[in-house]
């Protein structure tokens, strides 16, 4: 299907370039639509190809993950092609970018299998339904049929030089720590997906732009016109204070429950506050409450409207304040955990071990004695504390900190 000059609404340029940190190539007073996007996008009779390319490497994916997938429905919404490439082959090396090590290179099978997730968690955000809006491409396509002769033409466009200048390889090369060979196909494998499917722009984090300067660098090679790269910003975890990040336990789950993910998102630091609106919802800026505890519930509220919808999203947050005013009645939402497989009589450091809200019953012995354990409302501060059957803990639910809840089941 093609549509001439699909994006020329001001409202379709503002939702594309809200938000983000860089464009190149980018001189804005030129009208050649090789340097300046907004011209490209003028004056191009066709819709353009935007490419993201996704790497499952984990199972799940985090709001951060979810930056540069909106950023693609905002093309879709302006009229373009989303072309979604889940690198099913380059996760088998695994992107070095920002990495000190080498990463662990990943089997066919754990790849297949956190694929299979992959798309179930974009589709809240992409439009999958309006026909020429979205392609999804598998990279072992066109990358497992390269041969050698192939794969030496696409090393031989870079050199050592270009590729230690990399972040990570340089540094590790510099502190004298194994630097292997094939993690220099990774940038190359990367951006020659740009040429497989000829993207006219290509979405990234801003830890991308060396892997996207490259696509457009093999683009050139293989005679194409070289696509724009177009970089969000990573986004600052709930802490405030590194990147969001599943090891460093800072992150919102696409996947979690309404109520985990709405508490999450209601303790958001102030100071993040005006990001996470703007990276993660449509409203203006300037219509924010004033209040800044207004602020965190409606960014709580809105986000989790998103991925599960306006009643849940509702019932979170009712189950939210429930919780925080010790109310003790039942709270709707909860992520249940089922006593069915502990050995009574246990005792209440072992209970909440034994949850998800807790790495270990050592873990929860030191939460529940520093005070920051409630049963459906009230604090408890007995670790040792023992339960003769999971009568008395049906229904109830525990809450570890200020985020983390769950209700016992039998």
């Amino acid at each position: 299907m093609t549509q001439a000059n699909p994006s020329s609404s001001p409202v379709e340029f503002e939702s594309i370039y809200r938000g983000i940190s860089e464009v190149f190539p980018h001189q804005p007073d030129s009208s050649d639509p090789e340097q300046n996007l907004t011209q490209r996008l003028l004056k191009c009779d066709r819709p353009l190809r935007v490419k993201l390319g996704i790497d499952p490497t984990g199972a799940e994916i985090h709001l951060g993950h979810s930056i540069p997938v909106r950023k693609l429905r905002a093309f879709q919404d302006a009229g373009h092609t989303a072309v979604l490439i889940i690198g099913d082959f380059t996760a088998r090396i695994g992107d070095p970018t920002g990495k000190s090590e080498v990463r662990r290179q990943l089997t066919e099978a754990d790849v297949k299998t956190n694929a299979e997730t992959y798309l179930e968690q974009v589709r809240p955000i992409l439009d999958f339904d309006t026909p020429g809006r979205l392609e999804v491409r598998y990279n072992s396509e066109w990358l497992s049929a390269l041969d050698l002769g192939k794969i030496l033409d696409l090393l031989s466009t870079m050199t050592v030089g270009q590729m230690l200048a990399k972040e990570g390889f340089s540094e590790r090369y510099g502190k004298g720590d194994p630097v292997f060979l094939h993690e220099f196909l990774y940038p190359l494998m990367q951006g020659y997906d740009s040429v497989a499917v000829q993207s006219d722009v290509e979405l990234g984090g801003t830890d991308q732009k060396f892997n996207i300067a490259v696509g457009r660098d093999l683009q050139r090679h293989f005679g194409l016109l070289p696509q724009f790269g177009l970089l969000v910003p990573l986004l600052l975890g709930t802490d405030g204070i590194q990147k969001m990040s599943k090891s460093l336990g800072n992150y919102v789950g696409l996947q979690e429950d309404p109520l985990s993910m709405y508490s999450k998102l209601e303790k958001v630091p102030d100071a993040l506050i005006q990001d996470y609106f703007e990276l993660l919802t449509p409203f203006a800026l300037d219509t924010l409450p004033e209040n800044p505890r207004d602020r965190q519930k409606l960014l709580a509220l809105e986000v989790t409207r998103q991925f599960h919808g306006e009643a849940a999203a509702q019932q979170a947050q009712q189950a939210a304040i429930s919780l925080v005013q010790g109310t003790g009645e039942p709270a709707a939402g909860v992520p249940e955990f089922s006593l069915a497989e502990i050995n009574f009589p246990a005792k209440l450091f072992y209970l909440v071990g034994a949850t998800p809200l807790c790495a270990s019953s050592s873990e929860a012995r030191r939460q529940i004695q520093g005070g920051a354990v409630k049963l459906d409302g009230e604090k408890v501060t007995d670790p040792n504390q023992e339960f003769v059957s999971p009568d008395a803990l049906i229904g109830k639910v525990v809450q570890v900190g200020k985020k983390k809840f769950a209700r016992f089941t039998s």
